[in-house]
């Protein structure tokens, strides 16, 4: 009998009853070569909560300090002291329940930090709260990382190496969907699903979301209502997660939370490597002014994103000092609202021009605004690059200001560059971060020479 066989016998006496997801990658996780190494260096599961992912790695783990006599020691990692204590605390329970596997256990550590079980022929699993260096020093035959949507690069380049001086290792993630809006280390889960659904042969990957992207659920939030959906996305729904409860869930939750944690729908971070950004901290520290106000006319401009998982716009006019004012003036997911927010600006405020990228995403949107008597000025490739040249020359000489946008900043420090000829431009799908704040505010501000007017316009 093989070693996967064994490891469903072995859960199933642990009282793990494990869902046909569960048990395929569980043996997927201990198939092994004809050398007897195992075939996935790396396992992952990209599941929405409470759907079973924590069964999946007490299975594995008992795999592990029972089946296993090669594997010496196990790594649980996770994100949050408190999760970790609790798989310690679960994984505790299930051995002491059974007669045959408790009485194998020598000693369990309870103290902070240092829970674990070592069992009577030295095999043993640790459990460790994720640090920057946490793991350094320790030799692991099996990593697992729990909560991968929030796992950092130091925290993996602090564990990962564990793994470089055994002969059969092996690495396993769980996780749900990243929403980079939320989870600020989500690029390395992001990195590992792209592996997966390139069907990388070293990775045993499974993943299940709602088949939808997160801009189009936003555009029509009833759609969220589906059972359909929901059946795609929780392979744990009508066995242990009820229908009713995952319908308070989406009337309780933002369309948002629910379409990522529910539906496994996520914001996922593009995975390129970091860029360095044109516009350094100090920089945009200089243009911050948080009482800075435009006097008189403004010229208004918005943008979207590739995906169209989100929009912005913004106004540029000139202060009473002379120096130019950007500002944003709405960012949101979607771009279902632009449009009707657009005229209303139109309407409501002393707006002389309304600009946009002539061939990127926003140029869908120019039909409708034209029927609500808005006329966009289309803005060409090369006058683009331009207003790129003359955004970055009036920041760097300080001619530059803004009231404070969280939004713009993480733009500013996350742009990359492409380039248009012997000029740049900013580059919405090289960049790591939602870059439209940065784009609505370049194209605002093109060309805006004009001298400030004898009165102030602020938006509140």
């Amino acid at each position: 009998m093989v070693i996967a066989d064994e490891a469903v016998e072995l859960a199933a006496r642990a009282g793990l009853r494990l869902d046909p997801w569960q048990a395929d990658l569980l043996r997927q996780s201990l198939d092994r070569r004809e050398d007897g190494r195992w075939s996935h260096f790396e396992v992952a599961a990209i599941v929405p909560r409470q759907n079973g992912k924590g069964t999946l790695l007490e299975a594995r783990a008992l795999a592990g300090l029972y089946l296993d006599p090669d594997c010496r020691l196990i790594v649980h990692s996770a994100h949050e002291f408190a999760t970790s204590l609790e798989a310690f605390r679960r994984l505790l329970d299930l051995i002491e329940a059974v007669p045959e596997l408790a009485e194998q256990v020598e000693s369990v550590k309870w103290s902070h930090g240092q829970e674990g079980v070592t069992l009577h022929d030295c095999s043993r699993i640790v459990f460790k709260t994720r640090t920057k260096s946490g793991g350094r020093g320790l030799s692991a035959d099996l990593l697992i990382l729990d909560e991968a949507m929030i796992l950092s690069e130091a925290a993996l380049g602090a564990l990962l190496p564990t793994l470089s001086a055994r002969p059969n290792a092996q690495v396993i993630y769980t996780g749900s969907a990243v929403d980079q809006n939320v989870h600020e280390h989500g690029v390395v889960l992001a990195r590992v699903r792209e592996r997966g659904q390139a069907h990388d042969a070293s990775l045993a990957f499974v993943e299940f979301a709602a088949d939808a992207e997160l801009h189009e659920l936003l555009s029509d939030v009833e759609r969220m209502a589906d059972p359909e959906l929901w059946r795609q996305a929780n392979p744990a729904l009508d066995v242990r997660i009820s229908r009713g409860f995952v319908e308070r869930e989406r009337l309780a939750l933002a369309p948002r939370t629910f379409a990522v944690e529910r539906l496994g729908v996520g914001d996922w971070p593009l995975t390129a490597p970091e860029v360095t950004s044109l516009l350094p901290p100090g920089l945009r520290a200089a243009m911050l002014d948080p009482g800075s106000q435009p006097v008189g006319r403004l010229t208004l401009a918005f943008d979207v994103a590739p995906n169209r998982g989100r929009a912005s716009i913004a106004v540029h006019g000139r202060r009473g000092d002379g120096l130019r004012h950007v500002e944003i003036v709405d960012a949101r997911d979607g771009t279902g609202w632009v449009v009707e927010r657009v005229a209303q600006l139109v309407k409501d405020h002393d707006i002389g021009a309304v600009r946009a990228d002539a061939i990127g995403p926003a140029a869908s949107l120019f039909a409708a605004l034209a029927s609500r008597a808005v006329v966009v000025v289309p803005i060409s490739a090369r006058e683009y690059a331009s207003a790129c040249g003359e955004f970055f020359d009036a920041a760097t000489q300080h001619r530059l200001r803004h009231p404070g946008s969280p939004e713009l900043d993480a733009a500013m420090a996350g742009a990359a560059t492409r380039s248009l000829g012997d000029a740049w431009a900013w580059a919405r799908k090289a960049s790591s971060v939602d870059i439209t704040p940065l784009v609505a505010c370049t194209l605002a501000a093109y060309g805006s020479d004009t001298p400030p007017p004898d009165f102030q316009f602020a938006f509140g």
